[in-house]
């Protein structure tokens, strides 16, 4: 798998080059220290899509359990935790799906346990999938009020759509029993290769469903995560306007969503190089916008993730060894497997 992301990633920087090429490397680097402040501005503006991010992790998580005291797994430990996981998604090939893998493990080192920190992840990314389908399919209907329909606008939208249906697949599933046969086969694996600590996932299944059963919980997690989504064309129309072309929020709107769909698509790419650029220039050409203002939009939100992304990455290593349990009965979660803090041991 570690070859195929590196292959994955060598298409993804040489796509990248050619387009730069292409629409010249030059004007867009020009574009993009114009946008100096815009820079800045996403950078800032950042922190208020981290934190309501952070909160629906915090709300599907359910209610802090008695054991604990008060001090740990506040909305300070989730914003540290969906930090690193952007960190690790963003700048580190792991498929977009390693950062996850990591702070669920210090979410469970944090005190919440192994099963119930893996059940909030699998829900929180869920809402996150879903939250993320319903704002470009709002936006693609957007987008068909602005422009006029055309082969692209047709494609987007059946491209939205099966996006949708995959979106609401993967819901119904993990209800039908998915999260089950994963558990099983993890079990099974684990016996195998006596792996201890296994028995900690097992209720997975029960425990999911559980999180998901808090209905007000659930709502209220997958409107705070669409309101994060949807505050990215603040931050489009925020960098369009310190380049010199200033668009509506509706507009934005579509740009960001067509441009974080595009990204998802390309999860197998190591930070979607090249395909988020790609999917820039595609929508922004529907609206006039130069193809070299669009790819320095999506470079300029690329020096954002940099700079969110590396404190991120201490932050994680600093993590793994504060959060590490010192108390006899959890003595097994300070196991070499469990407590390795390398940026190299988190591979595909």
């Amino acid at each position: 798998m570690k070859r195929v992301a590196v292959i994955a990633g060598l298409l993804g920087l040489g796509l990248t080059v050619w387009m730069l090429a292409q629409f010249g490397a030059g004007a867009i680097f020009s574009l993009v220290m114009a946008g100096g402040w815009g820079i800045l501005a996403a950078i800032v503006f950042h922190t208020v899509q981290v934190l309501l991010s952070a909160q629906a992790w915090r709300v599907i998580s359910g209610p802090k359990p008695d054991t604990l005291p008060s001090s740990v797994l506040t909305l300070k430990d989730y914003f540290a935790l969906r930090c690193v996981r952007e960190g690790v998604n963003n700048l580190l090939p792991v498929a977009q799906v390693g950062g996850e893998v990591c702070s669920t493990r210090l979410l469970n080192r944090r005190g919440l346990g192994a099963k119930r920190a893996a059940a909030a992840t699998i829900c929180d990314l869920t809402l996150e999938l879903l939250s993320q389908v319903l704002f470009t399919v709002l936006g693609l209907i957007v987008l068909l009020t602005l422009v006029q329909r055309s082969a692209v606008t047709d494609e987007l939208l059946e491209s939205a759509l099966v996006a949708l249906a995959i979106g609401l697949a993967v819901f119904i599933s993990q209800w039908l029993g998915a999260v089950a046969l994963v558990e099983k086969l993890l079990l099974k694996i684990a016996a195998h290769l006596g792996w201890s600590g296994a028995e900690s996932i097992r209720g997975l299944h029960q425990q999911v469903l559980a999180l998901y059963m808090a209905k007000r919980a659930t709502v209220w997690a997958f409107t705070l995560q669409f309101v994060a989504w949807a505050l990215g064309a603040v931050e489009v129309c925020l960098i369009l306007h310190f380049m010199g072309y200033d668009c509506s929020l509706a507009v934005g709107f579509v740009i960001e969503g067509v441009g974080e769909a595009a990204k998802s698509v390309g999860f197998a790419v190591p930070g979607a190089l090249g395909v988020s650029e790609g999917g820039y220039v595609l929508v922004g050409g529907l609206f006039g916008v130069p193809p070299q203002m669009a790819m320095a939009l999506s470079l300029i939100k690329r020096v954002r993730e940099i700079v969110w992304g590396l404190p991120s990455l201490v932050l994680w290593q600093w993590l793994e060894h504060v959060w590490c349990p010192e108390s006899p009965e959890h003595e097994s979660e300070c196991a070499p497997m469990l407590c390795k803090n390398s940026v190299s041991d988190v591979r595909l």
